[in-house]
């Protein structure tokens, strides 16, 4: 079980964007975010959209560095990814 977060490089808002996800479950990733101060607003289905300002502080909290190839393999792994089909039917 772990919390994972890949590089902030999706630029928004201007400024960069990480996503913070986990390998086994949503209560997990919820628990996390609410102890690292990361607003509800910031979740989108299956990740936490995380500021590049807060990327170094959520590592230093716990959550797992990798890539964003490995990111999504385990996310998808985990049963948990919502595809972008998906979303188009939400």
């Amino acid at each position: 079980m772990a919390i994972l977060i890949d590089d902030p490089r999706w630029p928004a808002h201007g400024r960069l964007w990480s996503h913070l996800v986990s390998d086994t479950d949503l209560d997990e990733l919820h628990a996390f975010a609410r102890r690292h101060d990361l607003p509800a607003r910031a979740f989108d289905l299956d990740h936490y959209d995380v500021p590049d300002s807060a990327f170094e502080r959520l590592i230093a909290g716990g959550a797992q560095h990798v890539s964003g190839h490995e990111l999504v393999r385990r996310l998808i792994a985990s049963g948990l990814r919502v595809t972008a089909r998906e979303r188009r039917g939400i």
